[in-house]
């Protein structure tokens, strides 16, 4: 029997009704919306191996970071703060329009969370569990604090990125919290026209495809065999999804993970001591490119952050994805299935890796679009 939600199912006339913050019916995403992970690591990877070298320069990349005060905005309404020796991270990529990002799409007022990711960093600090949510999962949106100090009451059946559109981090990290039991100890937002010039600056990443990709709109053109892409290459991979599998969200979610574990790879033999504007060059792009809690805004933090992960690579991180199923009243959105997510979130809150059984089954674990990547 095909799984469903734990909850009664929601009526699909007011699903609709309240699919975007404004109760209009959300436009497709437009193009290039994907920056990841792969900022935070490399700037990760930065800091720890510059270490002293970057001490000069610290003052001014302080001021090239954002900061969001999430602890003041959501108050005390969270989950126990577990003290067990593991950290739960959201990384959220955006896709604002404003500034460098205009040549990507027309600026409409509003950003939404299209790439959110969940990592869980065991006891020890050693392994990573990484879950995707993907973007159409229809989910309860809780009540949430606009932009403009008003209030959005609770909607179920709303758009997961619809959290980030009404109330900014701070809401799509309470949708997390409400969705997972789980408290987010930090999260760190990436710009994507950053994410673009940051793998200008590493020279490119090195990838191998097992099948061709070719997709009109993401411009993305790529036989079989070994490339080294370049930023904007790599946001067309990161980003395509008629290229490769069905076509689905949930296919390119599975490329962004295998991009992921080829940058962590990368990234370990880039020689930053031997060039120093490389160094700077890296540095200067991935703060700029930043939007953290602000626990972790300032350089001097970020350092010591990124020096607990430094021993989480390529092959010790676990990627996975929510468990969903496609909506049978709109193929387009997906629903959680809630007792193979729920063994997810039972698993990390208790520190323990995501089980095998909770994926399977699931429309995302199906898609073979991973295997197109290596």
């Amino acid at each position: 029997m095909a799984e469903d939600s734990s909850k009664a199912p929601v009526n699909p006339r007011r699903r609709r009704a309240h699919a975007s913050a404004s109760g209009r019916r959300r436009k497709r995403p437009s193009t290039r919306r994907r920056a990841l992970l792969y900022t935070v690591w490399t700037l990760a990877a930065v800091l720890v191996l510059g270490g002293a070298g970057l001490g000069y320069l610290y003052y001014k990349l302080n001021g090239n970071l954002t900061g969001v005060d999430i602890n003041a905005a959501l108050g005390a309404d969270r989950p126990k703060n577990v003290d067990n020796g593991s950290m739960d991270i959201l990384v959220l990529g955006s896709d604002s329009r404003a500034g460098k990002n205009g040549e990507y799409g027309k600026d409409e007022g509003t950003s939404r969370s299209d790439t959110a990711m969940i990592v869980h960093v065991f006891k020890g600090h050693r392994k990573a569990d990484v879950v995707s949510i993907p973007r159409d999962t229809l989910i309860d949106r809780p009540s949430c604090a606009t932009k403009d100090g008003q209030r959005t009451p609770a909607v179920q059946g709303a758009m997961f990125n619809s959290a980030y559109e009404v109330g900014g981090p701070a809401c799509t990290i309470k949708t997390v919290e409400a969705m997972t039991g789980i408290r987010m100890d930090h999260f760190l937002e990436v710009d994507f026209s950053g994410f673009k010039q940051l793998i200008n600056d590493l020279g490119g990443v090195d990838i191998t495809t097992t099948a061709p990709i070719h997709d009109t709109k993401s411009h993305l053109d790529l036989e079989p065999g070994r490339h080294t892409l370049d930023g904007e290459q790599s946001l067309g991979l990161v980003r395509t999804r008629h290229g490769v599998g069905d076509g689905s969200d949930l296919g390119r979610i599975k490329l962004q993970q295998a991009f992921v574990k080829a940058l962590l790879d990368q990234v370990k033999h880039v020689d930053i001591f031997g060039n120093p504007k490389k160094l700077y060059d890296l540095a200067d792009t991935s703060t700029k490119a930043l939007t953290t809690d602000s626990e972790l805004a300032s350089v001097s933090k970020l350092k010591g952050f990124a020096e607990s992960l430094r021993g989480i690579g390529s092959g010790n991180m676990k990627m996975t994805t929510l468990p969903v199923r496609y909506d049978p009243q709109d193929p387009a959105r997906v629903l959680p299935m809630a007792k193979k997510a729920g063994l997810i979130w039972d698993a990390l809150r208790h520190d323990r890796p995501v089980p095998a059984s909770a994926t399977k089954g699931s429309a995302g674990d199906a898609t073979s679009a991973g295997k197109v990547v290596r």
